[in-house]
């Protein structure tokens, strides 16, 4: 299925937002969820996702649109397909997280030949 860069970055939101919601509550049998307006407020404060809470709104229902989430009883929730492209995306993001601790830990900088001009 192919997904907007915007809507990729909409959706990894959403998952870190619950995934920081139900950290404390992993040891539970709960878990938490949100209503639109909740997520798009939060979102709307970050300075990483500039879009108007209009354009979220209307992202979020092309999302409900294409069966990744479902808005039941007023809660957001991923449907499985949902999960799984958040998964993708989760993976994709790991690897570059992955190298940028890599450079940053890089111990033996002795190997790596450089040339000021």
């Amino acid at each position: 299925m192919k997904i907007t860069k915007t809507q990729r970055l909409i959706l990894f939101a959403l998952g870190q937002f619950y995934h920081q919601l139900n950290q404390p509550l992993i040891a539970k049998p709960i878990k938490v969820r949100t209503s639109k307006i909740a997520f798009i407020t939060f979102l709307s404060h970050s300075s990483i996702v500039i879009k108007q809470q209009r354009a979220l709104y209307k992202n979020l229902e092309t999302l409900e649109n294409k069966g990744l989430i479902s808005y039941g009883g007023s809660m957001i929730t991923f449907t499985p397909m949902g999960l799984e492209i958040l998964d993708k995306i989760n993976k994709e993001v790991n690897q570059f997280l992955k190298l940028q601790e890599f450079f940053k830990n890089r111990r033996n900088k002795k190997e790596i030949q450089t040339i000021i001009r």
